[in-house]
């Protein structure tokens, strides 16, 4: 659950206007849409999802009614759009333009962001966002409004007002209303604590800003912990003022710090000690130490026997994407790497795992999937079994002949299907008491446990009868939140939060007895438990990862749980929620709002932000416009292209709302000039306009991301020639088919990998005249990324060719990437190879001033080799070699504790002349990379 800063990374990193907004065009024409409307937020929805609609505009008018004493009075309605058909579990809030947007299926993992009503937990977390943007609308925020629109205001609360203020606001206003909330999770604080048990206390500016070799909380823990320090040491007043001071820029440098200490009576390093000593307070009872490597290792995950002495387990590190492994004897063997899934979780039985694995529809992005895979851990062959369905949490029966899997479709009943081992359906099981259902195992009668959650937010453990679908409570309904069942003997074993922490439990389904198992981890909590015999394997969470552990059964005391005691709330770790707004989720009743019809052509063009745009050699500022439902993108602009020295003006917009794109555009170019011999350049300016069709396919699957863009234009275009030439040289008209074909497909990424360990980038395009005029020009690129030396290293190979006709009736723009260190001309035929070495050089987590954090220092040894065909003034047409070789160094770093930006230098070394250019062979130049996985 997040807010969009999409505009930081579009400034920052290159990345073009066009692709502004989240999932464009990913509602098919058939998805009808409909609106309820109040007060605070119109909520927009399809059939089927009515009573969630009218609930979550239950909950926005409420709470816009009862929190805004803790941010301020300010009110803007809100739109929010009910997505059902994506797997993906997620919310947000975001200007440019003004909107949020609510991934309608819960998450499996009740320890992450707990137990509730998925769409109240949105509703609570992502209003609050709502809040926040409406009152951080002043000062030198509200100035960035006016020059820049929605973005503006964006991007200068970004840097006013820090990243964990935001989330962990939010995460208080979650806790505050509602009887759970991360704030009671013992989960949401094992990262600060796993760091304070291996005493491990990072700088202020590494824990904002993260490290790509040492573990560090995200910015909702941290948020949340100095927002709710901040209410309970100084009051609910305390943030809505220091945030309307911080985002009217009073004063303008380091203006929030200023107003904390303004309004703290302490300096903001002082604040931060003190509320995270707080916590550290809280941490409760000791846990056995260990040492640990310096730096983070890998988590080891969902241990389970395969055979005496054999465990399997998923393992994950920053130089690796996950993998399944086999330990035995001490010896780690890989099995296979796992497919993209949106769960760790995984099912081993009779030799073979079972997974779910994450596949996104091949055009309409809103709708995606999981699908079951089946993996041979001898063979590491691995098996679909299900296509296109929504399946969580599957797990095979003990003989594994048969799965039970979790069916989660918002706006139907959650179902737990069973399936044969080849995927097929044997039947459906009823749910009378429409639980929502996690992890299901299969117990030793043949029947189901799972952890499921109730509609009033609370969780017990379940066992459903695996023939008549007959539910037996085997826990009574409480606010602690549960996973990871585990049969074994008379008992069945879980992790619960209780007293605290997540701990191990186990119930008697025949007596009804549960109890607490004191175990010691060498980490926080204890997860994902497997037990055989007598032995016991789980994770735990520690500051290098979670780490597998063992132990036996017998050597533990079971401590009996009391009625009383399991009935009793979560503890909130010494927060005291007070005030008009505590608990009132509860009391929300559902308001009847009569729903309607919504367009997609509402608000077709929707301008709200101006943009700049840098992807060198093309510098732009763009008005840029988007519809609520994300259907159209609007843009109006102005650029230069630093190349061939040229303006422009003009408009483009792009309908994404059927199977192909539909383009159209046009603009009015001045100054453009090229060379038609050796220091003899023409000059021109030209009038376009275009209209197309593209087709954008997402096609990845398995291990593999990938992408497929096929397109074509129309472009009529009149040319006027300047200088010299206007008078011998005649205006012209000139139709062309521009055609083009993108293709880019790469393994998934670790956090250490400066690129894929393998990838592939290709585009072709292809622009011919169709009228009196022969004017053609061909344009190939191709970039291939293997891996190097280490698993950080990367060999990145870069190929290219251009060609177009001599006749020179008409010279389209050259967007060859030529050799580095050199001008670039447009020659007529261009054939480039060039290979790269990348490799980091230094991870320094070094912050200055709180201004800029260096996360890593990278380097790229290069040598580029370009062949062109020169014309000279003899007539003669010469294979005239551009080659250079050099260096470059990278900075990948953080601005302001929030902006990424990769920044570098480049010394080129020329082998050849620069005929188009200066005089000398060495060159140096500042460069902004631009992310090539982006067309």
């Amino acid at each position: 659950m997040c807010r969009n800063v999409f505009l930081l990374c579009l400034v920052f990193t290159g990345i073009g206007p066009t692709v502004v907004a989240q999932r464009f065009g990913g509602n098919a024409p058939s998805v009808h849409f409909r609106q309820l409307n109040t007060p605070a937020a119109r909520v927009i929805f399809s059939p089927g999802t009515d009573s969630t609609a009218e609930r979550v505009a239950n909950i926005a008018l409420r709470l816009s009614k009862e929190t805004a004493y803790s941010i301020g009075s300010r009110f803007r309605k809100i739109n929010i759009v009910l997505h059902p058909r994506t797997t993906v579990s997620n919310g947000y809030v975001a200007l440019g333009p003004f909107r949020s947007e609510f991934y309608l299926t819960p998450p499996q993992n009740s320890f992450e962001l707990g137990s509730l009503p998925w769409p109240d937990m949105l509703a609570i977390h992502e209003y609050r966002h709502v809040q926040q943007y409406n009152n951080f609308n002043t000062g030198l925020s509200h100035a960035f409004r006016l020059v820049f629109g929605e973005n503006g205001q964006e991007l200068a609360n970004a840097l006013a007002i820090p990243n964990w203020f935001w989330e962990g606001d939010a995460v208080y206003q979650e806790t505050l209303v509602s009887a759970q909330g991360r704030g009671r999770l013992p989960y949401f604080f094992n990262d600060y604590r796993s760091l304070w048990l291996a005493g491990r206390r990072f700088n202020y500016m590494k824990l904002r800003n993260g490290s790509l070799r040492d573990f560090t909380p995200d910015h909702y823990r941290l948020g949340y912990m100095l927002v709710a320090y901040g209410r309970e040491k100084f009051g609910n007043d305390f943030w809505k003022n220091v945030t309307h001071d911080a985002a009217g820029f009073r004063p303008l440098l380091y203006p929030f710090q200023h107003a904390v200490k303004r309004y703290a009576g302490i300096s903001f390093p002082a604040f931060t000690r003190q509320a995270t000593g707080y916590f550290m307070d809280q941490a409760g009872e000791a846990h056995t130490a260990v040492t640990l490597p310096r730096h983070f290792k890998a988590d080891q995950e969902y241990p389970a026997y395969a055979d005496s002495g054999i465990v399997v387990y998923l393992k994950s590190s920053y130089h690796e994407p996950p993998y399944f492994v086999i330990q035995q004897d001490g010896r780690e063997d890989r099995i296979r790497s796992r497919d993209v899934a949106i769960d760790n979780q995984f099912s081993l039985a009779a030799g073979k795992i079972t997974y779910a694995a994450y596949r996104p529809a091949t055009r309409w992005e809103w709708n995606d999937y999981n699908e079951i895979n089946v993996l041979d851990i001898t063979t590491g062959k691995e098996q679909t079994i299900t296509h296109r369905t929504k399946y969580f949490s599957p797990s095979f029966s003990p003989d594994g002949g048969t799965i039970v899997a979790v069916s989660a479709v918002p706006g139907k009943a959650c179902a737990l299907h069973l399936l044969e081992a080849n995927g097929r359906l044997i039947r459906v099981l009823p749910n009378p008491d429409t639980l929502f259902y996690t992890y299901p195992v299969f117990s030793a009668t043949g029947n189901i446990v799972a952890a499921a959650r109730t509609t009033a937010g609370k969780m017990a453990l379940v066992e459903v009868d695996s023939s008549t679908g007959k539910t037996t409570y085997l826990t009574p309904p409480a606010f602690h939140v549960m996973g990871n069942p585990r049969p074994a003997g008379d008992r069945i074993y879980f992790t619960a939060a209780f007293n605290g922490y997540d701990r191990l439990m186990a119930v008697v389904p025949a007596t009804g007895e549960l109890f607490w198992l004191p175990l010691a981890p060498v980490g926080v909590g204890v997860y994902q438990p497997f037990i055989r015999g007598d032995q016991l394997l789980f994770s735990s969470f520690t500051a290098t990862g979670f780490r597998l552990q063992d132990t036996t059964l017998s050597q533990v005391a079971a401590q009996p749980v009391t009625a009383s005691a399991w009935e009793t709330p979560p503890g909130s770790f010494g927060v005291h929620f007070t005030g008009p707004a505590a608990g009132i989720l509860a009391g929300i009743t559902q308001q009847h709002f009569p729903p309607s019809g919504y367009s997609p052509a509402t608000g077709l063009f929707n301008f709200h932000s101006l943009l700049p745009y840098v992807n060198d050699p093309d510098y732009q500022l763009s008005l840029v416009g988007n519809n609520v439902l994300n259907t159209m993108s609007s843009e109006i602009f102005g650029g230069y292209n630093r190349n061939e020295g040229y303006k422009q003006v003009g408009a483009k917009f792009t309908y994404g709302g059927f199977f192909p794109y539909i383009n159209i555009g046009g603009n009015y170019i001045f100054n453009r000039r090229d060379y038609i011999r050796v220091n003899q350049a023409v000059s021109w300016n030209e009038s376009q306009v275009n209209a197309g069709l593209e087709i954008p396919l997402n096609l990845s699957k398995g291990r593999r991301l990938t992408n497929l863009d096929i397109g074509s234009d129309y472009v009529y275009k009149t040319v006027r020639y300047t200088g010299v030439y206007k008078d011998s040289i005649a205006s012209t008209q000139l139709g062309y088919l521009n055609n083009y074909f993108f293709f880019s497909s790469q393994l998934q990424q670790a956090r250490q990998q400066i690129y894929p360990a393998l990838a592939q980038v290709i585009s072709l395009s292809y622009r011919t005249a169709l009228e009196q005029f022969t004017a053609r020009q061909f344009l190939a690129y191709g970039v291939f990324y293997f891996p190097g030396a280490w698993f950080s290293h990367s060999v990145v190979v870069n190929l290219a060719y251009q060609n177009r006709d001599t006749l020179n009736h008409y010279r389209y723009s050259n967007s060859f990437p030529f050799s580095r260190g050199y001008q670039s001309p447009n020659l007529r035929e261009m054939a480039r190879w060039g290979i790269n070495y990348h490799f980091p050089v230094a991870y320094p987590d070094l912050g200055v001033g709180n201004i800029v954090y260096f996360q890593r220092v990278r380097a790229n040894a290069f040598y580029d080799d370009t062949r062109g065909i020169v014309a000279y003034t003899s007539g003669a047409r010469i294979r005239t070699p551009f080659r250079s070789t050099g260096a470059e160094l990278f900075f990948d770093t953080k601005w302001w504790n929030e902006l990424p930006l990769s920044f570098g230098f480049r010394f080129s070394h020329l082998l050849d002349p620069d005929l188009f250019g200066g005089a000398g062979s060495s060159r140096f130049e500042f460069i902004l990379p631009v992310n090539l996985f982006q067309r």
